[in-house]
Order: structure tokens, then C-alpha cells, then sequence
């Protein structure tokens, strides 16, 4: 697979939120169409409850686990374990790079001293949607 990362830096600049830009590049690999990702994954900009939970674009790349990973058996739920697995294998790898996971730590709000900056998010989530969902 050639790497979308720098697609997502074009999705940004269009004025997609962080979530969006991550999701919407790889939604056509998920078979879901874009504006409907877009629109799906539209309220986890800016961390959730505005700079409160998880990234934006890490949880565009849990969203993006789920899609790939997910049978989609509504009678016997039979995929929850590995989407979990696939979704804890992008935080930890987030977390070993960045130091957090939440908005407000990856700003600075609180410390004010910022870890990573809204596009290098943007670029870390992309490139472990890649290492992680993709590498095949």
C-alpha cells in the first residue's frame, strides 16, 4: 500500500477536523463512503467534549478498526476481542510516541507544555491506521 499519511494533511487543510481527516482518507478502504465517515466522525474533533477525551484522530483510527476488523454478527457479537486488540494496539503505539492520549495532555492545556501539535497527531494516527490495519 503506498502511505496516505500526507492525504490527510490535505483533508486538514480543506477544513476536516482531525478525526475526519484520518478517517475520511482510508474510509474507501473500509467500504464506507466518505461522506458518511465524514459525518460519523464528525463530534471527535478536537478530543471529545472540546479537548476533554482521546484524540480526535486516534479515535478515527479505533473508528477505522472496527470497520475493518468487525463481522458485523448483531445475533452473536464474535469480533469485540481482536477490533479491541487492533484499537489497544494503536493507543499503545500513540502512547509510546506522544506520551498521552487525550487532547488536553497532547496540548499542553494543563502543563502548559505542548507534546504533539494538532497535524502531528494527524500524521502519527495516520501512520498507524497504515502500520497496524493496512500493513498486509
Amino acid at each position: 500500500m503506498d502511505t496516505r499519511v500526507e492525504k490527510t494533511m490535505e483533508k486538514r487543510k480543506q477544513g476536516y477536523n482531525c478525526a475526519q481527516s484520518v478517517a475520511c482518507t482510508y474510509c474507501d478502504m473500509v467500504g464506507v463512503d466518505e461522506n458518511v465517515m465524514f459525518q460519523m466522525t464528525e463530534a471527535l474533533g478536537a478530543g471529545m467534549g472540546n479537548m476533554e477525551g482521546t484524540c480526535g484522530a486516534v479515535s478515527a483510527a479505533c473508528v477505522l478498526a472496527g470497520m475493518k476488523n468487525s463481522t458485523g454478527n448483531l445475533q452473536a457479537p464474535d469480533s469485540n476481542k481482536n477490533t479491541a486488540k487492533l484499537s489497544s494496539a494503536i493507543l499503545d503505539k500513540f502512547i509510546e510516541k506522544n506520551q498521552a492520549v487525550t487532547c488536553k495532555a497532547l496540548k499542553g492545556v494543563e502543563t502548559g507544555k505542548a507534546l504533539r501539535s494538532c497535524p502531528g497527531c494527524i500524521q502519527d494516527a495516520a501512520a498507524l491506521v497504515e502500520e497496524v490495519l493496512f500493513q498486509d
